[in-house]
């Protein structure tokens, strides 16, 4: 994502780095993640997977790093998310992303599309494990594009900003990724936690949402009532793909509200699909451990777990560079930098936020302090005092979450101290 204050464009909230990166010390560290198929033959479609396709020259220079490549267009094994991989996240791609698709329903195709390309705003602490792995790619925000069997592709390098001079070079090793997110429904594993565990956690009145406290604990703690949330097991995810085992932060004092940049192109009944295309992209494309969101909600105000360890813990994500210790990363499915997010979208961040930080002792219209691991606002060490509910923006410079969401998190504050019973 581009810096907020030298692009109008801004930088949006999707996933990818820019800045070596890592989990805790505490998290364990897994193979290389699944191989991606290299080629793109059609053949019989066997759902869920992901293609990755080398970019090559599109003009006469052939030069490794040449001014513009992509991909001619072609036939493809279905896919509905897209997204451009890069060898090393710590190299920006200064440039332009667009790709056409061909929907398999109608068999038209769709124009061009612009994908967001500054992403490393939305990554694991520079220096933690999951940073470090040594499996982590740069990476544009994926996008929603829906069911398509068809796909070209063009990058086209430009001036960094607030230069003149010539373009530089686009990063080495890019590739085209389509992402099918799989199957509809509950995926079957082994693990037995994810067996035991139901597709939706009832909503539960506030009473019921509130840990055991302690006896000398005498003030009555100021906890929402627990929305209904889909868990992983809910909105289909293979827990073979991730990372085994969780990792966790001590506390959660701040909500970062994100939007995906994935589009606004997609169906509420849709949204278990897309969030299974963002886990595939985050972990097979990028090279994270698990999804980086702590939970993710879709325009018609449902509520979805992200990152696997427990929807009450505090489950380390990777969601907000420097700022992912102490917090939880929520992200609106869709692009809100021109389009206002739904009502529904707005009640169910105050829900899940009256509800979360509320265990650990916030008020969601209060301010809280959290230590930088580092970034591109604020050095690493230095403490920052932010609110606590506080959007993408405050704690690294970025669009994110859209100048339409981010306008809307006040009114989201009030409501969830109101949930509260503030």
């Amino acid at each position: 994502m581009r810096g907020f204050l030298a692009s109008s464009t801004g930088v949006t909230c999707a996933a990818a780095l820019a800045l070596p990166l890592a989990p805790p010390a505490a998290a364990a560290t897994s193979s290389a993640p699944p191989a991606t198929s290299s080629t793109a033959r059609p053949g019989a479609y066997a759902p869920g997977g992901t293609q990755s396709l080398p970019l090559a020259p599109l003009a006469r220079d052939r030069a490794p790093g040449a001014a513009e490549q992509g991909l001619r267009r072609r036939d493809v094994r279905r896919f509905s998310l897209v997204g451009v991989v890069w060898d090393s996240p710590a190299t920006e791609l200064h440039g332009r992303v667009e790709v056409r698709t061909r929907t398999v329903a109608t068999g038209t195709w769709s124009g061009w599309r612009e994908l967001e390309t500054h992403n490393a705003d939305h990554a694991a602490d520079p220096d933690t494990p999951e940073s470090t792995s040594g499996r982590v790619r740069g990476a544009t925000a994926p996008l929603w594009v829906g069911e398509s069997d068809g796909v070209e592709a063009r990058v086209r390098a430009e001036n960094p900003p607030g230069t003149i001079r010539s373009a530089a070079p686009l990063p080495a090793g890019l590739r085209l990724e389509l992402v099918d997110p799989g199957k509809d429904g509950p995926q079957t594993t082994t693990r037995a936690r994810t067996q035991a565990e139901p597709a939706v956690l009832p909503a539960l009145p506030a009473r019921s949402a509130v840990p055991a406290r302690p006896a000398r604990q005498k003030a009555e703690p100021h906890v929402g009532p627990r929305p209904s949330i889909t868990t992983r097991r809910g909105w289909g995810a293979d827990e073979k793909l991730r990372d085994r085992g969780y990792v966790y932060t001590k506390k959660v004092k701040t909500a970062f509200v994100h939007h995906s940049a994935t589009g606004n192109n997609y169906r509420c009944s849709q949204a278990p699909s897309v969030i299974r295309g963002i886990y595939r992209y985050h972990v097979n494309s990028m090279g994270w451990r698990d999804l980086g969101y702590n939970f993710l909600v879709d325009k018609c105000g449902r509520i979805y777990e992200g990152r696997a360890g427990g929807v009450s813990k505090p489950v380390l994500g990777a969601h907000t560079l420097g700022f992912n210790s102490n917090s939880m990363g929520i992200a609106v499915l869709g692009t809100y930098s021109s389009k206002k997010p739904s009502s529904a979208a707005l009640k169910a961040i105050a829900r899940l936020t009256a509800w979360k930080v509320g265990l650990y002792g916030m008020n969601p219209r209060g301010k809280t302090y959290l230590k930088s691991g580092g970034g591109n606002l604020y050095r690493k060490g230095k403490k920052v005092r932010l609110n606590v509910i506080s959007g993408h923006r405050d704690g690294f410079a970025t669009n994110c979450p859209g100048k339409k969401l981010y306008a809307k998190l006040g009114t989201a504050r009030s409501k969830a101290a109101k949930y509260q019973g503030r």
